[in-house]
């Protein structure tokens, strides 16, 4: 993957423009003569660190787990991912970018906040170091934390992840405590040129994230009941975006890895699942299409023949395949396309679920619309409502109304979090239709999209044989850059065994 190269060349970039020469210091935080260092160098090192590989390694990781994505015909770079495989070393060097550089960096600046009193920085810091851990214990169900980052200690203790959730929820609450939203903030490309207001928010906004994911597992309504009441959540999607540009180095990651010519490469690997296309634009028997999610055309190209066709979980299709690349759609992306942190829908599904889960079935309806609302909001278009007519809130099942809709809503914007929420919802479920149902290898005219049946998951055509039929990967062996040579890495419990929230 370039992934590595972007971010550096990004970082680069942008070092002579707007904040000095950061990455000398994100490269080696221990060069710089300690009275040089501030806030403002460090923090964009680390914004960038974390941000390159959620936008990019975790968006196609996700899409292809939840079935957004499938592997083009004639490029074989993902087809593990979309046979539900993971293995030690394919995330080894994304969690060595989040761990010995984004996490360090981010410690750097909250030790330098904490020694000036700077309460916005610490904030800011402590939030994406927040994001950090909760990605990490999504992705591996434990990582190190209480004993990690320490360079004296070369086999820090695996935490489980209720600790790790535990410990980002007191550090968060901890950093609010301490700040006031008049607070300055340093340089960064999040939130450029505010105070601390918005970290607030995006703070609350992550422990609603964190609290309702641990919520089938703990009873953490009181704390969710809280930040609802307290009504300081943000009003408009937390992203990374104004700060991308076409100049290679400075392109938004996921574009950059999978559009971009910049570094020479013209393969098309991510294209449409036909789990997604088949759920946005819905067929009846007969193959007519009855409703058609006015999203689609936000999140996913038409095909060289102005259809919406979908891919299947398994399979780049044969050598012989008269399905080339042309007849798949592919991903909308663009050059300065946002990376999405949370949104306003997605917050919105969280409170929905709470009201939900506490009995009020009124209060859930109505936050379940408004985050299909603003899921439509995101994408630029309208008809929230057919939406709703077509995949009304029902408050009997509401993980599925809510699964199903989450699902689709996150296709186009943040697919590592609609992974993580099929897994802890389980929904969209796996139907009856197996990928082999839909699609031989051996005889190239069976492919039969109308098998597809729309909100459903299916078993891949070729699935990773420890996942097995009717299964998610529900977590990632331990990268190796982080267990190979540590006595303390714990035995890898399987590739079916959820993380802690999943059980």
């Amino acid at each position: 993957m370039k992934k590595l190269a972007i971010i550096s060349t990004f970082i680069l970039g942008l070092a002579a423009t707007s904040c000095d020469s950061y990455l000398d210091i994100n490269e080696s935080p221990n060069s710089p003569k300690e009275g040089d260092l501030n806030a403002s160098i460090v923090m964009p090192g680390a914004e960038m660190n974390l941000v390159g590989t959620y936008g990019d390694y975790m968006r196609i990781t996700g899409g292809y787990y939840a079935q957004y994505y499938t592997q083009s015909f004639g490029t074989s770079n993902y087809l593990d991912y979309s046979q539900f495989q993971q293995s030690a070393t394919r995330s080894s060097s994304s969690y060595a970018q989040l761990n010995n550089r984004a996490l360090k960096s981010m410690q750097l600046v909250r030790d330098i906040a904490t020694n000036n009193e700077n309460w916005g920085d610490y904030l800011a810091a402590t939030v994406l170091r927040a994001f950090t851990y909760q990605v990490l214990v999504d992705c591996y169900g434990e990582v190190p934390y209480t004993e990690a980052l320490d360079p004296s200690n070369p086999t820090p203790h695996y935490d489980d992840g209720q600790t790790i959730y535990d410990g980002i929820i007191a550090e968060l609450d901890d950093a609010l405590s301490k700040v006031k939203a008049s607070d300055p903030v340093c340089t960064n490309f999040l939130f450029p040129g505010q105070n601390a207001g918005p970290w607030i928010e995006f703070a609350n906004a992550l422990k609603l994230r964190i609290l309702s994911r641990e919520s089938g597992v703990k009873n953490v309504d009181a704390q969710i009941g809280a930040i609802i009441s307290s009504g300081n959540l943000p009003t408009s999607d937390i992203a990374y975006e104004g700060c991308w540009t076409s100049e290679a180095g400075h392109i938004s990651p996921f574009y950059a890895e999978e559009f971009a010519t910049n570094w020479g490469s013209t393969q098309i690997n991510c294209v449409a699942n036909i789990a997604i296309i088949g759920s946005m634009q819905v067929k009846d028997s007969e193959g007519a299409v009855v409703y058609e999610d006015p999203r689609l055309p936000a999140f996913f190209e038409k095909n060289g023949s102005g259809n919406y066709t979908g891919g299947i979980s398994g399979s780049n299709f044969s050598t012989s395949s008269s399905y080339k690349s042309a007849y798949w759609c592919r991903p909308v992306a663009k050059f300065d396309m946002p990376v999405y942190m949370i949104t306003v829908a997605e917050t919105e599904f969280f409170i929905a679920e709470y009201y939900a889960r506490t009995g009020n079935a009124a209060e859930a309806e109505a936050h379940y619309n408004a985050a299909v609302e603003a899921s439509f909001a995101t994408a630029g278009v309208d008809g929230a409502e057919g939406f709703v007519a077509q995949w009304p809130y029902d408050q009997s099942n509401y993980k599925k109304s809510i699964g199903i809709a989450k699902w689709i809503a996150l296709a186009g914007v943040n697919t590592f979090e609609g992974y993580c929420e099929l897994r802890r919802l389980d929904y969209p479920a796996f139907g009856s239709v197996k990928g082999s149902d839909m699609y031989n290898e051996t005889d190239d005219s069976s492919y039969a999209p109308g098998k597809y049946v729309a909100g459903t998951l299916y078993t891949p055509i070729k699935c990773y044989g420890p996942v097995g039929e009717g299964h998610l990967l529900e977590r990632w062996p331990y990268a190796e850059s982080s267990s190979a040579r540590n006595s303390n890495a714990p035995e890898f419990p399987g590739y079916t065994t959820p993380v802690f929230w999943g059980k």
